[in-house]
C-alpha cells in the first residue's frame, strides 16, 4: 500500500470514528435523561430517623445516576398533609411519597397489610416475605389498581404499645378510652372498647396535652422522646402487637415509574432497599439509649396483660375472617402472608427465640 492510499483510507476511517462519537452522545443522553421528581413525606423533619428514609432514597439515587435522577423531599404539610400522601401520588400532584400504607386502609383494608397488621410479621419476616416471598408481587398487584407502584423503604422494628394517662390492666380498663392508633389496629381496639383516633405524628402531642385523647401510640423510644409524649402521659406500654415489623414504603405514580429507563428503575429499587435496611439499623442503635432516658425522667414501663393480649388477638382473627369474606384482594394477600408466617415462626422459635432468650438472661444477670 502506497503512502497516499494509506492516508486517504485512514482519513475515511477517522471520519467514521468521529461520526460515531457524535452519534453516540445523544444516545447516551437519551438513556440517562435529566429527571427531577417531588416526594411528599408523611413525617415531619424533626423525626430524623423515619423522615430520613426518604432522604436516603434521594441521596443514593442521585449518586447511582451521576446526578441525573433527582428526588426532592418535602416534609408532611409542605405540599399536602401527611395522610394525603398516597392520594397526591395517584393523582399525579407529586411523583412519589414516603409513607405507611396502612394510613390508607379506610380506602381498602388491603393497604394495611403493606405496612403491618395486628399480630402479623416481625421486621425480619417482613423483609423475607417482601423480598423472597410474594409480598412485593402481591402488594403491587393491589397498588397497581390504585395507580401506584411501591417498594419497601424503611422499617422501625417492633413498636411500643403507646402512652397512657393511667394504668391499663384489664380489658374493662380500655372501654371508652380515646386512643390515637393507626391502621387496622384501631378497628381491633374498637372491638375491645377503645375509641380509635387517626392523627398524623405532628398532631399527637397537642391532642394528648389538651386531653382530646387519653392515649397514643406512635413508634418507639427514640421518636416518642423527640415528640415529648412522656411530658403528657406517664405510662408506657409494650409491646406494640399491632406493629411487629411495620414497613414504610416509597410510593410512585405508576405511569411515571413505568416511563423510567430500566436502569433508573433498578437504581431506585436499590436506593429503597438501602433506606429499608438503614432505618432499621438506626432504630436498633438509638432506641436503647432513649428508653433509658425516658425511664430516668419518670416514665413507667408496663407490659400489656395477657388478658388484653389474648382478647385483642381473638378480635383481630375475627376481623380478618370477616374482611376475607368480603374483600378478595385482602384475602389473597392475607392468606399468603399467613402461610408464610406459620413457617417463619416454626424456624424462629428454634433459632432466634432460643438464642435471644438465653442472651437476654445473661444481660439481666449483668454478664453482658
Amino acid at each position: 500500500m502506497d503512502r497516499r492510499s494509506f492516508i486517504r483510507k485512514a482519513g475515511v476511517a477517522g471520519a467514521g470514528a468521529a461520526a460515531s462519537t457524535v452519534l453516540a452522545a445523544p444516545a447516551i443522553a437519551q438513556e440517562s435523561p435529566k429527571i427531577t421528581w417531588r416526594l411528599t413525606s408523611s413525617f415531619p423533619k424533626s423525626l430524623d430517623t423515619i423522615y430520613g428514609g426518604a432522604e436516603d432514597v434521594a441521596e443514593h439515587l442521585k449518586a447511582a445516576t451521576d446526578g441525573n435522577f433527582n428526588i426532592q423531599v418535602f416534609a408532611a404539610g409542605e405540599i399536602v398533609p401527611g395522610l394525603q400522601a398516597v392520594d397526591a401520588v395517584a393523582a399525579g400532584t407529586v411523583e412519589a411519597a414516603h409513607t405507611c400504607s396502612y394510613y390508607f386502609w379506610g380506602k381498602d383494608p388491603t393497604y394495611a397489610i403493606g405496612t403491618a397488621i395486628p399480630f402479623g410479621l416481625n421486621a425480619r419476616m417482613q423483609n423475607a416475605w417482601f423480598y423472597q416471598g410474594n409480598g412485593n408481587t402481591l402488594m403491587n398487584e393491589f397498588y397497581g389498581t390504585q395507580g401506584l407502584y411501591a417498594l419497601p423503604a424503611g422499617n422501625t422494628g417492633v413498636q411500643m404499645g403507646g402512652w397512657f394517662r393511667r394504668e391499663i390492666n384489664t380489658v374493662d380498663d380500655l372501654k371508652g378510652l380515646k386512643m390515637r392508633i393507626a391502621g387496622l389496629a384501631g378497628k381491633v381496639m374498637e372491638k375491645v372498647g377503645v375509641v380509635p383516633q387517626q392523627l398524623a405524628g405532628g398532631d399527637i402531642y397537642p391532642a394528648l396535652e389538651k386531653g382530646t385523647i387519653d392515649a397514643a401510640e406512635f413508634v418507639g423510644p427514640y421518636d416518642d422522646a423527640k415528640l415529648g409524649f412522656n411530658k403528657v402521659a406517664k405510662y408506657y406500654y409494650y409491646p406494640g402487637w399491632w406493629e411487629g415489623g411495620p414497613v414504610v414504603h416509597a410510593f410512585f405514580n405508576q405511569e411515571k415509574y413505568k416511563a423510567l429507563p430500566k436502569h433508573y428503575q433498578d437504581a431506585l429499587t436499590d436506593a429503597c432497599a438501602f433506606a429499608n435496611t438503614n432505618m432499621m439499623a438506626k432504630y436498633d442503635a438509638k432506641n436503647p439509649g432513649s428508653l433509658r432516658e425516658l425511664v430516668g425522667q419518670g416514665t413507667v414501663l408496663r407490659p400489656f396483660s395477657q388478658e388484653i393480649m389474648s382478647a385483642c388477638y381473638d378480635a383481630a382473627m375475627g376481623i380478618y375472617a370477616e374482611m376475607s369474606s368480603q374483600n378478595a384482594s385482602f384475602k389473597k394477600v392475607y392468606d399468603d402472608q399467613l402461610a408464610f408466617k406459620k413457617d417463619a415462626y416454626l424456624w424462629a422459635q428454634i433459632g432466634e427465640y432460643t438464642y435471644d432468650t438465653f442472651m437476654m438472661i445473661q444481660q439481666r444477670a449483668g454478664k453482658i
